[in-house]
Protein backbone atom coordinates (compact mmCIF):
# COMPACT_ATOMS: atom_id res chain seq x y z
CA UNK A 1 0.00 0.00 0.00
CA UNK A 2 1.68 3.20 -1.19
CA UNK A 3 1.58 6.09 1.29
CA UNK A 4 -1.60 5.01 3.06
CA UNK A 5 -3.42 7.47 5.31
CA UNK A 6 -3.14 5.87 8.75
CA UNK A 7 -5.70 7.05 11.31
CA UNK A 8 -5.52 6.09 14.97
CA UNK A 9 -8.91 6.15 16.67
CA UNK A 10 -8.98 6.26 20.46
CA UNK A 11 -12.30 5.19 21.94
CA UNK A 12 -13.08 6.92 25.23
CA UNK A 13 -16.15 7.42 27.39
CA UNK A 14 -16.95 8.45 30.95
CA UNK A 15 -19.45 5.67 31.73
CA UNK A 16 -17.00 2.83 32.35
CA UNK A 17 -18.54 0.13 34.52
CA UNK A 18 -15.67 -0.62 36.91
CA UNK A 19 -14.16 2.86 37.22
CA UNK A 20 -16.56 5.57 36.00
CA UNK A 21 -14.80 8.61 34.60
CA UNK A 22 -11.50 6.75 34.30
CA UNK A 23 -10.44 8.41 31.04
CA UNK A 24 -10.49 11.78 32.80
CA UNK A 25 -8.94 10.52 36.03
CA UNK A 26 -5.92 12.48 37.22
CA UNK A 27 -2.66 10.84 36.22
CA UNK A 28 0.46 12.82 36.95
CA UNK A 29 -1.46 16.09 36.96
CA UNK A 30 -3.48 15.62 33.77
CA UNK A 31 -6.27 13.37 32.49
CA UNK A 32 -5.39 9.78 31.67
CA UNK A 33 -6.80 10.35 28.17
CA UNK A 34 -4.19 13.04 27.58
CA UNK A 35 -1.47 10.43 28.12
CA UNK A 36 -3.06 8.15 25.52
CA UNK A 37 -3.39 10.87 22.89
CA UNK A 38 0.07 12.34 23.41
CA UNK A 39 1.89 9.05 23.46
CA UNK A 40 0.01 7.65 20.44
CA UNK A 41 0.58 10.88 18.50
CA UNK A 42 4.35 10.33 18.69
CA UNK A 43 4.12 7.27 16.45
CA UNK A 44 5.77 8.25 13.17
CA UNK A 45 3.52 6.04 11.04
CA UNK A 46 0.28 7.51 12.38
CA UNK A 47 -0.95 10.44 10.29
CA UNK A 48 -4.02 11.44 12.29
CA UNK A 49 -5.35 10.78 15.79
CA UNK A 50 -9.06 11.10 16.60
CA UNK A 51 -10.79 10.58 19.94
CA UNK A 52 -14.13 8.80 19.43
CA UNK A 53 -16.52 9.37 22.32
CA UNK A 54 -20.30 9.19 22.67
CA UNK A 55 -23.24 11.54 22.40
CA UNK A 56 -24.15 10.83 26.03
CA UNK A 57 -24.34 13.92 28.26
CA UNK A 58 -21.54 12.71 30.55
CA UNK A 59 -19.18 12.68 27.57
CA UNK A 60 -19.51 16.44 27.15
CA UNK A 61 -16.52 16.44 29.49
CA UNK A 62 -14.46 14.34 27.05
CA UNK A 63 -15.47 16.50 24.08
CA UNK A 64 -14.71 19.71 26.00
CA UNK A 65 -11.30 18.41 27.03
CA UNK A 66 -10.47 17.52 23.43
CA UNK A 67 -11.56 20.97 22.23
CA UNK A 68 -9.46 22.71 24.89
CA UNK A 69 -6.45 20.55 24.03
CA UNK A 70 -6.76 20.86 20.26
CA UNK A 71 -7.47 17.15 19.79
CA UNK A 72 -9.83 15.92 17.08
CA UNK A 73 -13.01 14.44 18.54
CA UNK A 74 -16.00 12.60 17.10
CA UNK A 75 -19.18 11.77 19.01
CA UNK A 76 -21.32 8.76 18.18
CA UNK A 77 -23.14 5.72 19.53
CA UNK A 78 -22.56 4.53 23.10
CA UNK A 79 -22.73 0.80 22.39
CA UNK A 80 -22.14 0.60 18.64
CA UNK A 81 -18.46 1.47 18.88
CA UNK A 82 -17.87 -0.20 15.51
CA UNK A 83 -20.10 2.47 13.97
CA UNK A 84 -18.11 5.17 15.79
CA UNK A 85 -14.92 3.79 14.21
CA UNK A 86 -16.45 3.50 10.78
CA UNK A 87 -17.81 7.05 10.79
CA UNK A 88 -14.45 8.48 11.90
CA UNK A 89 -12.54 6.42 9.33
CA UNK A 90 -14.97 7.40 6.58
CA UNK A 91 -14.76 11.10 7.41
CA UNK A 92 -10.97 11.01 7.70
CA UNK A 93 -10.59 9.10 4.42
CA UNK A 94 -8.53 6.51 6.26
CA UNK A 95 -6.79 3.75 4.35
CA UNK A 96 -5.65 2.04 7.54
CA UNK A 97 -7.35 2.21 10.93
CA UNK A 98 -5.49 1.73 14.22
CA UNK A 99 -7.68 0.92 17.22
CA UNK A 100 -6.52 2.17 20.61
CA UNK A 101 -8.62 2.30 23.76
CA UNK A 102 -8.73 5.23 26.17
CA UNK A 103 -7.68 3.03 29.08
CA UNK A 104 -4.11 2.60 27.77
CA UNK A 105 -2.14 5.61 29.09
CA UNK A 106 1.17 3.75 28.68
CA UNK A 107 0.59 3.02 24.97
CA UNK A 108 3.98 3.06 23.30
CA UNK A 109 4.81 4.95 20.09
CA UNK A 110 7.66 2.66 19.08
CA UNK A 111 5.54 -0.46 19.56
CA UNK A 112 2.77 1.17 17.54
CA UNK A 113 5.23 1.97 14.75
CA UNK A 114 6.64 -1.56 14.78
CA UNK A 115 3.17 -3.09 14.60
CA UNK A 116 1.97 -0.71 11.87
CA UNK A 117 5.19 -1.28 9.90
CA UNK A 118 4.62 -5.04 10.08
CA UNK A 119 1.06 -4.55 8.84
CA UNK A 120 2.00 -2.24 5.96
CA UNK A 121 4.95 -4.33 4.75
CA UNK A 122 3.17 -7.68 4.78
CA UNK A 123 3.20 -9.59 1.50
CA UNK A 124 0.58 -10.70 0.69
CA UNK A 125 -1.25 -7.71 2.13
CA UNK A 126 -3.12 -8.06 5.41
CA UNK A 127 -6.70 -7.13 6.26
CA UNK A 128 -6.20 -7.21 10.02
CA UNK A 129 -3.42 -7.48 12.59
CA UNK A 130 -3.27 -7.33 16.37
CA UNK A 131 -0.59 -7.63 19.01
CA UNK A 132 -2.92 -9.67 21.18
CA UNK A 133 -5.95 -11.88 20.68
CA UNK A 134 -8.51 -13.09 23.24
CA UNK A 135 -6.79 -15.45 25.67
CA UNK A 136 -3.50 -15.12 23.78
CA UNK A 137 -1.23 -12.21 24.58
CA UNK A 138 2.52 -11.74 24.84
CA UNK A 139 2.55 -8.01 25.64
CA UNK A 140 1.34 -6.27 28.83
CA UNK A 141 -2.36 -5.45 29.04
CA UNK A 142 -2.44 -1.75 28.20
CA UNK A 143 -0.23 -1.83 25.11
CA UNK A 144 -2.93 -3.36 22.93
CA UNK A 145 -3.37 -2.31 19.32
CA UNK A 146 -5.51 -3.61 16.47
CA UNK A 147 -4.98 -2.56 12.84
CA UNK A 148 -7.15 -3.05 9.78
CA UNK A 149 -7.75 -1.68 6.33
CA UNK A 150 -10.70 0.62 5.76
CA UNK A 151 -12.16 -1.94 3.36
CA UNK A 152 -12.07 -4.62 6.06
CA UNK A 153 -13.57 -2.25 8.62
CA UNK A 154 -16.37 -1.44 6.21
CA UNK A 155 -17.09 -5.14 5.74
CA UNK A 156 -17.31 -5.62 9.51
CA UNK A 157 -19.48 -2.52 9.85
CA UNK A 158 -21.92 -3.84 7.25
CA UNK A 159 -22.04 -7.46 8.41
CA UNK A 160 -21.28 -7.72 12.14
CA UNK A 161 -24.53 -8.43 13.98
CA UNK A 162 -23.61 -9.65 17.46
CA UNK A 163 -23.62 -7.02 20.26
CA UNK A 164 -20.06 -7.86 21.30
CA UNK A 165 -18.88 -7.45 17.69
CA UNK A 166 -20.36 -3.96 17.57
CA UNK A 167 -19.11 -2.90 21.01
CA UNK A 168 -15.57 -4.29 20.79
CA UNK A 169 -15.07 -3.22 17.14
CA UNK A 170 -12.76 -5.93 15.83
CA UNK A 171 -14.05 -9.39 16.94
CA UNK A 172 -15.67 -9.94 13.54
CA UNK A 173 -12.18 -10.38 12.08
CA UNK A 174 -10.87 -13.04 14.42
CA UNK A 175 -14.23 -14.80 14.59
CA UNK A 176 -14.25 -15.19 10.80
CA UNK A 177 -10.63 -16.20 10.10
CA UNK A 178 -11.43 -17.75 6.75
CA UNK A 179 -12.62 -14.42 5.37
CA UNK A 180 -9.67 -12.20 6.27
CA UNK A 181 -5.92 -12.30 5.94
CA UNK A 182 -4.91 -11.74 9.54
CA UNK A 183 -1.76 -11.70 11.65
CA UNK A 184 -1.22 -12.04 15.38
CA UNK A 185 1.96 -10.09 16.13
CA UNK A 186 3.62 -11.87 19.04
CA UNK A 187 6.45 -10.68 21.26
CA UNK A 188 9.35 -12.68 22.56
CA UNK A 189 9.94 -12.95 25.43
CA UNK A 190 6.38 -13.16 26.69
CA UNK A 191 5.33 -10.27 28.97
CA UNK A 192 1.62 -11.01 28.92
CA UNK A 193 1.48 -11.39 32.69
CA UNK A 194 1.75 -7.64 33.29
CA UNK A 195 -1.33 -5.44 33.67
CA UNK A 196 -0.74 -1.77 32.77
CA UNK A 197 -4.27 -0.79 31.79
CA UNK A 198 -6.75 1.53 33.53
CA UNK A 199 -10.00 -0.20 34.40
CA UNK A 200 -10.22 -0.33 38.21
CA UNK A 201 -9.17 1.75 41.24
CA UNK A 202 -6.26 -0.65 41.74
CA UNK A 203 -5.09 -0.02 38.18
CA UNK A 204 -5.19 3.73 38.78
CA UNK A 205 -3.12 3.36 41.96
CA UNK A 206 -0.55 1.34 40.03
CA UNK A 207 -0.36 3.75 37.09
CA UNK A 208 0.13 6.70 39.44
CA UNK A 209 3.10 4.88 40.95
CA UNK A 210 4.50 4.25 37.48
CA UNK A 211 4.25 7.81 36.15
CA UNK A 212 5.65 9.20 39.41
CA UNK A 213 8.84 7.23 38.73
CA UNK A 214 9.59 9.24 35.56
CA UNK A 215 10.30 12.90 34.90
CA UNK A 216 7.88 13.23 31.99
CA UNK A 217 5.73 11.13 29.65
CA UNK A 218 8.45 10.22 27.17
CA UNK A 219 9.46 6.95 28.80
CA UNK A 220 9.18 3.75 26.77
CA UNK A 221 7.41 0.52 27.58
CA UNK A 222 10.84 -1.04 28.11
CA UNK A 223 11.48 1.62 30.78
CA UNK A 224 8.27 0.56 32.52
CA UNK A 225 9.31 -3.09 32.22
CA UNK A 226 12.64 -2.27 33.88
CA UNK A 227 10.77 -0.47 36.65
CA UNK A 228 8.60 -3.53 37.29
CA UNK A 229 11.63 -5.82 37.32
CA UNK A 230 13.31 -3.53 39.85
CA UNK A 231 10.15 -3.21 41.94
CA UNK A 232 8.20 -6.50 42.06
CA UNK A 233 5.82 -4.89 44.56
CA UNK A 234 4.22 -2.86 41.77
CA UNK A 235 2.64 -5.87 40.09
CA UNK A 236 1.01 -6.82 43.39
CA UNK A 237 -1.10 -3.63 43.42
CA UNK A 238 -3.56 -4.91 40.80
CA UNK A 239 -2.67 -8.60 40.80
CA UNK A 240 -6.16 -9.61 41.95
CA UNK A 241 -7.96 -7.77 39.12
CA UNK A 242 -9.53 -10.00 36.48
CA UNK A 243 -9.40 -8.89 32.86
CA UNK A 244 -12.70 -8.36 31.09
CA UNK A 245 -13.76 -10.76 28.36
CA UNK A 246 -14.26 -9.56 24.78
CA UNK A 247 -17.70 -11.18 24.84
CA UNK A 248 -18.86 -8.90 27.66
CA UNK A 249 -21.23 -6.17 26.53
CA UNK A 250 -22.66 -3.04 28.11
CA UNK A 251 -26.44 -3.45 28.27
CA UNK A 252 -27.15 0.09 29.47
CA UNK A 253 -29.28 2.25 27.20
Amino acid sequence: MANPHVVAIIQARMSATRLPGKVMADLGGRPALDWVVRRASRAKLIDQVVVATTTQSEDEKVAAFCKESGYECFRGSLQDVLDRYYQVALGAKADVVVRITGDCPLIDADMLDNNIHTFLRADPALDFAANRLPDDRTIPIGLDVEICTFAALETAWREAKQPHQREHVMPFFYENPERFRSLHIKHQPDYGQYRWTLDTPEDLTLLREVVAAFEDDRFSWQDVLALFEARPDLAEINAAVSHKNHLDVDTRQ
